[in-house]
């Protein structure tokens, strides 16, 4: 990640997701310079990453959580 990326390994879900919309608009809009549109498309590529990576975290957390028979929640690995 470059250090123009830095920040956005501690950016959350929702606020990375926010950014990439901003950036896509950005993009789509063709008003940009073509250097300033490569940067904005590299920082793009990094939140689209970071947000992949949040979801497969999340997905693997409620994936980990099992109904027992009794209603009760637990862990995959607390069976």
């Amino acid at each position: 990640m470059t250090t123009a990326n830095s920040d956005i390994a501690a950016m959350s879900f929702e606020d990375a997701l926010a950014a990439l919309e901003v950036i896509v608009r950005g993009l789509e809009s063709g008003q940009q310079k073509l250097e300033d549109a490569i940067t904005a498309y590299e920082r793009g590529a990094a939140l689209k990453k970071h947000c992949e990576e949040k979801l497969a975290s999340a997905e693997a957390r409620v994936q980990a959580i099992v109904a027992r028979a009794d209603g009760s929640l637990t862990l995959k690995d607390g069976e």
